[in-house]
């Protein structure tokens, strides 16, 4: 047990860091991106051709958003199969619009717009802050260049207020979010930015700008029509940049609270974003693992892969979501790339394949037990739940889920199963949109939480390195008991 505690600890001191350093998809990406490439895996774009060999690893991002990595077993030849996991980078938050400017009662506020799913009573009274990429323009000598920059402010910056019940007495009975007019996030008073702005242009005129607010290089200063200008030059600072450089970005607001270990035990992750950071953490942990030593490939028949996609929060249906061909095109490549002159061997490549659908699972709520059947109560610290739906809301089946059992009961692992009440709608994934789309094989599973799509999640410590090491199994046993398994025959 001393043992099982030390290695849970280690792995979620890893996962805490990664939460923490992941407030966008974009950020997640780029923090996969850094992990990969430190465990050796060579970067490659979609953009140029792929010279790839046998025992090596390699990983190409779509939008920043979207990141698949993979590594090729000594073994592998065209045709073969490639195990993969699949997850998602996105999760429930405000975006803001294209147009932010607010300006009402006094107050500077930052208009937003809702992203998926989102408990958005949970996003009140909670210290705020924006993050996500900005797209700069850049000097060099004669010629202008753009490129993106991942931007985050660390410390909050807004805050979306409650009404006090005095005004509204009736707010116990039922709190009604109008995502519309309520869930607006105030950036500062309009008398304060404006004295702040005063010395702003004081200074600027010390510093040689003009009057009419150009430059002396005669370089116009940003448009403040479409957004705060107090907030593009929060922006601009962190960035290293000037304001008239940014011609756009993509931001969204994020809790400033970090994630952390908690419970009294310590036994729990208290942090946002758990769906689905969670399953893209140990899915990367364990592709890397899995393919960090030397001859961890040797044996290797098939193409170990790790797909984190965006867009799942709002259905997938993106040039880099799990709906796009991101995933078919990377198989095509990879096949094509071993033997380019017999086209049918991807559908054959696809047929020997088998993916792991990875999100989380609604754990039980001791304040909610009617919410989950008897029969299926997953909990937390039981381990990676097995999510069924006889009509397909999940795409496991008796042979996919028996594939991820084996491994897991080889290994000691805990397994949970799921399905939803009758009398209860049932949520999906990615793994139904790829199962179809691609022709996959594909069994639907997660570690159990509570929360779910709350500002504030929570999950359990060893369910973290539940998932990792049956993640790890998985990449590890997969090419041996699929050669074992015998069905369309």
């Amino acid at each position: 047990m001393a043992e099982d505690s030390i290695s849970s600890v280690v792995v979620v001191s890893e996962f805490i860091d990664f939460l923490n350093s992941s407030p966008t998809a974009f950020h997640a990406v780029d923090e996969a991106k850094k992990r990969l490439k430190k465990a050796g895996f060579e970067q490659i774009s979609e953009r140029e051709d792929w010279g790839l060999e046998n025992g090596k690893k390699y990983f190409f991002t779509r939008n920043y958003s979207t990141i698949v990595a993979f590594a090729i077993g000594n073994k592998y030849v065209a045709g073969n199969g490639f195990p993969i996991i699949g997850a998602h980078t996105d999760s429930p938050c405000l975006k803001l619009k294209p147009v932010s400017k607010v300006a009402k009662g006094g107050f500077l506020e930052v208009g937003v717009q809702t992203y998926g799913g989102g408990l958005w009573h949970t996003w009140f009274d909670r210290d705020l802050t924006i993050a996500g990429r900005l797209i700069l323009r850049e000097k060099k000598g004669d010629s202008v260049l753009y490129s993106h920059r991942l931007v985050r402010i660390e410390e909050p910056i807004m805050r979306i207020p409650t009404l006090a019940i005095h005004l509204d007495r009736g707010v116990n009975d039922g709190f009604k979010v109008n995502t519309q007019s309520h869930l607006v996030p105030v950036l500062a008073t309009s008398i304060k930015a404006e004295l702040n702005k005063v010395a702003a242009e004081n200074q600027s005129l010390e510093d040689g700008v003009q009057g009419d607010g150009k430059k002396s290089n005669g370089k116009c200063k940003t448009d403040s029509k479409k957004h705060h200008s107090l907030l593009l030059k929060l922006l601009a600072d962190q960035a290293g940049c000037e304001p008239d450089d940014i011609c756009d970005f993509e931001l969204q607001v994020c809790d400033t609270q970090p994630s952390i270990v908690a419970g009294a035990m310590k036994e729990f992750v208290f942090s946002g974003r758990l769906d689905n950071l969670c399953s893209s953490f140990c899915s990367l942990k364990a592709m890397i693992e899995s393919t960090s030593s030397e001859s961890s490939l040797e044996e290797e028949t098939g193409v170990r892969m790790v797909a984190l996609f965006d867009h799942e929060e709002v259905g997938s249906n993106s040039a880099q979501g799990a709906g796009s061909p991101v995933m078919l095109d990377a198989l095509s490549r990879i096949t094509n790339s071993f033997c380019s002159t017999n086209s049918k061997l991807i559908e054959k490549a696809i047929q020997k394949s088998f993916f792991v659908s990875a999100d989380m699972a609604h754990a039980l709520h001791p304040n909610y037990m009617d919410k989950h059947e008897e029969n299926h109560q997953p909990k937390l610290h039981g381990g990676l739940v097995i999510k069924h739906n006889a009509n397909q809301r999940y795409a496991t089946n008796a042979v996919t889920s028996f594939i991820f059992r084996e491994i897991a009961e080889k290994h000691g692992l805990p397994v949970q199963d799921f399905v939803v009440r009758n009398d209860m709608p049932c949520g999906s994934t990615i793994g139904p949109i790829l199962a179809s789309g691609v022709g996959i094989r594909t069994v639907d599973v997660g570690a159990p939480q509570l929360s779910m799509h709350s500002i504030r999640e929570m999950c359990a410590v060893d369910d973290v390195r539940y998932s990792y090491e049956h993640f790890k199994a998985f990449f590890e046993e997969f090419s041996l008991l699929d050669s074992k398994l015998t069905v369309d025959i």
